[in-house]
Formats: structure tokens, C-alpha cells, sequence
């Protein structure tokens, strides 16, 4: 899940009035017909900027979105021989082992790929592009603890200290990217015998489960325009720089950045495609600037592309962490439904 509500006023503030930057060793032009994008129910662009890729490309982009991420590549897989479209965007590094073992994606490595997509490459066959990452990290309402006198959470284990009882909420991972993330993060953190103690600590401590971000931010959170009656909510590291009314000001909120889990998000041709050639111009486009600098307006995260502007407010208050938590995409996809199951069994019982 991304931030949807944020990225959709942003997304009408922000419409698009300039051409699409094709930069220098891509293609556009001479397609035609239809491509058919799928995507999970959290993709935001900019208002106006799929149709200046339509009027460049010639093409005709059609959008389908069958759910969150996890939802996303079931159907995908289930629909293996009779593909959805013709290209994918939002598995993320959570997915992606079963996305490539289940054979739904086919070979194309885009010329602009180099321009920092190939370094979050999840192995050597061009079937996932990268397109965005961010940090799914723990944030706190600043203003809370300071009118409380009481000091922020810093770490994973100040989560469980009898000061902070009753204050955290975090989001299923059954049913929500983020969720998962968190999960994979203190997996990381604790170890294969040791998480499933540690959210059991958490339980002891209070901590209540929602099923999606957005009733986690903007109904739980106090921190967010829902006013909500607990100040530590699992979001991203990106979150804070929407909470600021200027660049001069400070940020209410802050991402505890010893506690992230490092999310990408790719995008792929899949295979058997009515439309190769239309897909991989997408694909191109994703990697173009005008794209790439509209995703952290739109979705609130960071492009891959290393020469992409930022936001102003983006250098203040939203920092990356130095050294998330992380685990190969493989070790996921092995133990993903495992890790769900004892959760489940632990946390909701």
C-alpha cells in the first residue's frame, strides 16, 4: 500500500503541463493499438502525464488493478495462460521470487535501465525492472510525546517498553505491503526463533492491527489529519515531508529509521503479452525523468533513477535508513506463508 489519499490530492495539485522528457536512448513514437497495464490499487500518477505518454507513443494505455500487492501476483499466476495484460507494475521485493518462479514475466532490459534501476536487480535475467523504493518504517507523532513529556521510541525493543504501552499501530501483513515489510524487518531483527516473542511482547504491549495503511495513518494515528488516539504507526520513512505546511517549518512527524525495511517495486513484460512492443515502451516511460520525478508527488517514494530531482522537502524530512533491515527476496518467498501463519497464531490468535 502507498500513501493513496495524500497521492491523489497531490496527484490533482500537481497536473502535469509539460512534455514527457524521453531522454536521449529510448524510443517513443510509432506504437499502436492498445497496452494493457496492471498494477496493484495503489498506483498514482500525476494528473495528465499517462496521457502525454499516450500522445508521444501513439498508444493506448488501459489500466487494471485486481488488488494489493499480494493479490496482484496471485492473479497474475492463476492467470498465467490467459495474461491479464501486457505489463505488470508493483511486485515488489517480497514477491518477486514467486513472480520469476511462476514464469509470468519475459526478458527486456530497458536502455535506460542504467541510470540506477539495474543496482536493485534481483537477478540476472531483465525480467523485473526497478522502478521505485522506499523505507516502510515505524513514525511517531512528535507533538504527542512533547506536550507528554515523554521521549520518543527509537529502536524495535523500545516498541515493547511498558512506556509506550498501548500506542503503536501497525498493519496486517496477510493483507497489507507495509505489514509485510514490518514483519520481514523484525524477522531480521530477532531472528527465526526470536520474532515470533517479540510480537508477542508487542501484543502484551498493546499494540492494535488494522487491515490497510490508510486506516492505520489517517484513522489511528494522532499524527495525521485523522487525529486518531495513538501517536506510533507503521508507515515510511517518506511520510513526515506530507505532515509540513512549509519548508521552513519542522516536521510533526518523524520515520524512526532504525526500524525500516527497504521496499522496491518493479515492473515487468508479461509473458505472452498481446502487445511486447507497447509494454516495453512503458516500461521506458517509467524510467523517463518526468516519471520518475513524479513519484515521490504521487506514490511517496524514491525514484531509482539517481539524477531524478527530489522534493525540497524531501532532503529535511525524509531521510533513508543507513542500514535497513533486509531479507533476499528468496528467503522470503520461502518462508512468506510460514512467517503469516505463526504471526496470525501469535498476534490474532
Amino acid at each position: 500500500m502507498r500513501p493513496i489519499l495524500l497521492a491523489t490530492l497531490l496527484a490533482v495539485a500537481t497536473a502535469a503541463c509539460s512534455t514527457i522528457d524521453t531522454g536521449s536512448d529510448a524510443e517513443t513514437g510509432g506504437g499502436s493499438g492498445t497496452v494493457v497495464l496492471v498494477t496493484h490499487d495503489s498506483f498514482a500518477l500525476e494528473q495528465g502525464l499517462l496521457a502525454e505518454f499516450e500522445r508521444e507513443s501513439g498508444l493506448d494505455v488501459q489500466r487494471t488493478a485486481p488488488g494489493d500487492t499480494g493479490t496482484l501476483v496471485n492473479q497474475l499466476v492463476l492467470s498465467k495462460d490467459s495474461p491479464l495484460g501486457d505489463v505488470v507494475f508493483g511486485i515488489d521485493n517480497s514477491f518477486a521470487s514467486r513472480a520469476l518462479d511462476s514464469g509470468i514475466l519475459q526478458p527486456y532490459e530497458s536502455p535506460r535501465a542504467s541510470s540506477g534501476s539495474n543496482r536493485f536487480a534481483v537477478d540476472d535475467s531483465d525480467r523485473l525492472t526497478a522502478i521505485d523504493y522506499g523505507d516502510v518504517c515505524i513514525n511517531v507523532d512528535r507533538e504527542w510525546f512533547a506536550a507528554r513529556d515523554i521521549p520518543e521510541p527509537e529502536t524495535l525493543r523500545d516498541l515493547i517498553d511498558p512506556t509506550y504501552e498501548d500506542l503503536l499501530v501497525v498493519t496486517n501483513p496477510a493483507t497489507s505491503s507495509p505489514g509485510l515489510g514490518f514483519l520481514v524487518a523484525t524477522v531480521d531483527a530477532f531472528g527465526a526463533d526470536g520474532w515470533p516473542g517479540y510480537w508477542a511482547d508487542l501484543v502484551a504491549n498493546g499494540v492494535t492491527v488494522t487491515d490497510s495503511w490508510a486506516d492505520a495513518y489517517f484513522v489511528d494515528f494522532s499524527g495525521s489529519s485523522g487525529n486518531g488516539p495513538r501517536p506510533i504507526v507503521l508507515s515510511y520513512a517518506s511520510s513526515p515531508p506530507a505532515e509540513v505546511s512549509g519548508l521552513d517549518d519542522e516536521a510533526p512527524t518523524r520515520a524512526l529509521l532504525d526500524t525500516c525495511f527497504r521496499q522496491v517495486e518493479y515492473a515487468g513484460v508479461l509473458a505472452g503479452a498481446e502487445n511486447t512492443e507497447g509494454a516495453q515502451q512503458l516500461i521506458d516511460f517509467m524510467l523517463s525523468t518526468r516519471f520518475q520525478e513524479s513519484v515521490p508527488r504521487t506514490m511517496f517514494v524514491y525514484p531509482v533513477d539517481r539524477s531524478a530531482d527530489l522534493p525540497a522537502t524531501w532532503a529535511r524530512f525524509a531521510p533513508l535508513a543507513d542500514q535497513p533491515f533486509h531479507v533476499s527476496p528468496d528467503e522470503i518467498d520461502d518462508n512468506r506463508e510460514e512467517w503469516i501463519r505463526q504471526w496470525t497464531d501469535v498476534v490474532v490468535g
